[in-house]
């Protein structure tokens, strides 16, 4: 482990499931000694899986959660445990998600425990991941809950299906897995704070927090800015249901996805299925419009493509820059041609399925060789870490500090005369756009960084014309509602660097940042004369991250790429939607997923920096961080022939679950009984005798039993419906918890402003823009000990705001110089053309 970025970082995972475990994979595959510790029969994920499959030993998940990890059986507060922790650099405990059912610690138990490692081992990083964070309360710390409640109160399942039915949970268990990445990131930026500063830090990671930034939140801003009144004020939440279309259609011989996300996609698509006259219908140009005549577009689209076959689509497409792709399922997302070509899946160590590889590469590092994952207790006795000495962790992996002279402004370092934040010493230059990048640098920004964000003076990022104001009002682009979301804690400059007098500039912004991360296209960073080779010319240590969608090579290299292309690929749409239906994407997930990997991928880069003092090309390709938190379709397919399916709101955790409507507009509950003592509580709530021991029902399907109730679901259902058809939504949340039964209102994304639970974490947080006026935005999911205030700083800049500063402050331009470049159109007060 010493060649590998991470190797000497030693991590202590306390934890169980899906969130916890994957942060100490990410760690592991980077080079980390992961240390796993388990007691009785050992991390229930051991005998878990999603189709029902039995095996011999411990389940293929387990084992792919589980690579390259050491396993101790060894009781938490035993002294075994003390001594590692006295020892380790990073301290991982929690989920308390499915597991807290199974007899594993609840939420209030992991909070106690993290505080106490925090306070005995105050050299290490511990990062604590519960539902709700550590400033949860009351039933929040004891009751279980599983990830399709917290979907329902993050705000996405209220987006999502159609306003006929009712709003659908994405599939695949996405939030765990986005949370797991979420967390790895900030443990590895407070174990670089840690190693500059010579002391840990107690991370706190809302699984809330995390799944309302990456599947619900961000679409409360457009209520929030554009004064759109709240659900619950008459606005119902249906009328964000509306699907996308075109997106997953059928074709000759089997499905295609389609990604029409701008005008022009569109205007591309009607060429491409021969219907041209459709263009000047003004009408379908809105996605509502044209939902409302979605049988006469439907049957326009599917008159086409049903004549042709999907690779004869997609090729079509290609040549048009449409996005589309083939549409992954348990069969067949293996042999995609661009995964095939790339080698994107490789065998488990210890055989029988097939696994992604590392999402990211560079140098000569393609991921840690993945060791089999261990057996229970196979490593008891045996893991000696030497003692730390005081000095050690000064000069080791993930410590040391970066070329840039000037950490930015001293507001973005920590609070006055307080710790500096994790990544304090660091400057990014931000060449991103849309949401994936961006999400990126928020986050990183977020943690300390001083991001430098680069919009061109004729293509600033197009989210800034997205979900605004119309062209007619003064200053229209500085409303773009998911823009404003994703560029907080960033210094905004303008930079023509399509014109070669920009490149000049271009070299000396690079030659005093440490990173360097952009998300255009492959071919277009080396067109603009910014390839690796200038990179590396104008500073040898720099990190240049590069996120293209499919990768820097293989047959896709070139396509075009969104999240909806990506979540239709990787298989991740094969698990959302209703039985009977089409695979629904999860609208937009993979965006901040990739963002979370390519963030983690360049600390992992930054951490090879300081060993060796040179930069890296770092390639974190979108695609393949995304089939990374997919890969659950393709490990229970490969290791048990077992292919998971879409079945709407029920799944594999809950028996029964599913989505309840109440009283008022479009009011939901959400219920998912994770065992048969929550099914005897709710049985009895809901005084029906059919549903008792005893009555026929029962008896035939064997109630009592997850199995059985699946059996009857259908009947199931309709009991809850009708007890919750007359309840306030609120108020049947309530007494089905109070009864000890897992429930949750279904929380449409307007209303999550005044949502209790965000509420008390204070996850949005004010920000005043010089345009927009101050208004609360989404926060960021984590909370650190050494920096218990505000983690939003600053307000999305408006464009060009900090051209002076930054030209004049960072690079040391004369006034008369930065006004050459205003004159020669290389940077501007506004962009080209409006």
């Amino acid at each position: 482990m010493a060649g590998h970025p991470l190797g000497g970082v030693r991590v202590l995972e306390l934890a169980t499931g899906i969130a916890g475990p994957y942060l100490g994979k990410m760690f592991a595959d980077a080079g980390a000694d992961v240390v796993k510790i388990e007691h009785g029969a050992g991390d229930p994920m051991r005998g878990w899986s999603a189709s029902g499959a039995r095996a011999d030993s411990d389940s293929a998940l387990f084992r792919y959660l589980n690579t390259s990890k050491r396993s101790v059986v060894a009781d938490i507060a035993g002294a075994p445990v003390a001594d590692l922790a006295a020892r380790a650099d990073v301290i991982v405990i929690g989920d308390g998600l499915r597991c807290a059912a199974a007899g594993e610690p609840t939420a209030a138990r992991i909070a106690e425990l993290a505080r106490s490692l925090h306070d005995a081992h105050p050299q290490a990083v511990v990062v604590a991941i519960t539902p709700f964070g550590l400033t949860a309360t009351g039933e929040d710390q004891e009751q279980p809950v599983t990830e399709f409640l917290l979907q329902a109160l993050s705000g996405s399942t209220a987006g999502r299906g159609s306003p006929q039915g009712p709003p659908l949970a994405a599939g695949g268990r996405i939030g765990e897995w986005a949370t797991g990445a979420y967390a790895a990131v900030v443990a590895l930026a407070a174990l670089r704070g840690a190693r500059r500063d010579g002391i840990g830090d107690l991370v706190d990671v809302s699984m809330l927090d995390c799944m309302t930034v990456i599947l619900g939140g961000l679409s409360v801003v457009g209520p929030t800015v554009m004064g759109t009144p709240p659900a619950a004020a008459g606005n119902p939440a249906a009328s964000s249901r509306v699907p996308e279309l075109p997106s997953i259609e059928p074709t000759q011989d089997g499905l295609v996805g389609f990604c029409t996300v701008t005008a022009q996609q569109f205007q591309d698509f009607l060429l491409l299925i021969d219907r041209p006259d459709l263009i000047a219908d003004e009408d379908l140009a809105r996605l509502p419009n044209r939902y409302a005549r979605r049988e006469e577009f439907l049957a326009a689209v599917h008159a086409w493509t049903t004549r042709h076959t999907t690779e004869e689509i997609i090729e079509l497409a290609a040549a048009l820059r449409i996005p589309a792709s083939p549409i992954g399922s348990p069969r067949t997302v293996t042999g995609i041609d661009q995964f095939t070509a790339r080698e994107v899946f490789i065998p488990n160590p210890r055989g029988g399925f097939f696994q992604p590889r590392t999402p990211y590469r560079f140098g000569q590092f393609r991921g840690r060789p993945p060791a089999p994952a261990p057996t229970l207790g196979e490593h008891t006795g045996t893991v000696a870490w030497p003692a730390r000495t005081a000095s050690a962790g000064a000069s080791g992996p993930a410590g040391g500090t970066g070329p840039a002279s000037d950490a930015g402004p001293a507001a973005d370092a920590g609070p006055a005369g307080g710790r500096p934040l994790p990544l304090a010493d660091l400057r990014v230059l931000d060449l991103t756009a849309f949401w994936a990048g961006p999400s990126a640098t928020l986050l990183l920004g977020s943690l300390g960084a001083d991001v430098i964000k680069v919009e061109g003076v004729s293509r600033p990022d197009g989210m800034r014309f997205s979900g605004g104001k119309p062209p007619s009002e003064e200053n229209w682009w500085e409303w773009g509602v998911m823009f404003l979301a994703t560029n907080p804690n960033k210094r905004g400059i303008s930079l023509e660097l399509t014109d070669p007098q920009a490149l000049d500039v271009a070299r000396r912004l690079i030659a005093a940042s440490d990173v360097v991360i952009e998300n255009f296209s492959p071919r277009v960073l080396p067109n603009l004369g910014l390839g690796w080779d200038t990179v590396r010319a104008a500073n040898p240590a720099a990190v240049l991250t590069r996120m293209p969608a499919f990768g820097l090579d293989g047959p896709w290299r070139d396509r075009t790429g969104f999240a909806q292309t990506m979540e239709q690929a990787s298989g991740m749409a094969w698990l959302t939607g209703t039985a009977d239906g089409p695979p629904l994407i999860p609208r937009g997930a993979c965006d901040p997923i990739a963002g979370l990997h390519a963030a983690f991928a360049t600390l992992v880069a930054l951490a090879e920096r300081d060993r060796t003092g040179t930069g890296a090309l770092v390639e974190a390709t979108m695609v393949e961080a995304v089939l990374n938190v997919a890969a659950e379709l393709t490990i229970e397919y490969t290791a048990n022939g077992a292919e998971l399916v879409r079945d709407g709101n029920r799944g594999p955790v809950g028996a029964p679950q599913g989505v309840y409507r109440c009283a008022g507009p479009d009011h939901w509950i959400a219920i998912a009984v994770t065992d048969d003592t929550a099914w005897e509580r709710l049985r009895e709530l809901l005084g029906r005798p059919d549903l008792a021991a005893g009555s026929d029902l029962a008896a035939e399907n064997d109630l009592a039993t997850a199995a059985g109730r699946r059996r009857a679901h259908d009947r199931i259902d309709a009991a809850i419906a009708a007890w919750a058809a007359p309840r306030d939504r609120d108020d049947a949340a309530a007494e089905l918890t109070a009864a000890g039964v897992p429930a949750a209102p279904v929380v449409p994304a307007a209303d999550l402003r005044t949502s209790p639970r965000h509420v008390t974490r204070g996850f949005f947080e004010p920000l005043h823009h010089p345009v927009v006026g101050e208004h609360p935005m989404p926060g960021v999911a984590f909370r650190l000990a050494s920096h218990p205030g505000p983690l939003l700083r600053r307000a999305a800049p408006m464009f060009g705001q900090h051209d002076e500063e930054v030209y004049g402050g960072l690079l040391g331009l004369s006034a008369a110089e930065i006004q050459a470049l205003r004159d020669r159109g290389l940077i501007a007060h506004r962009p080209a053309g409006v």
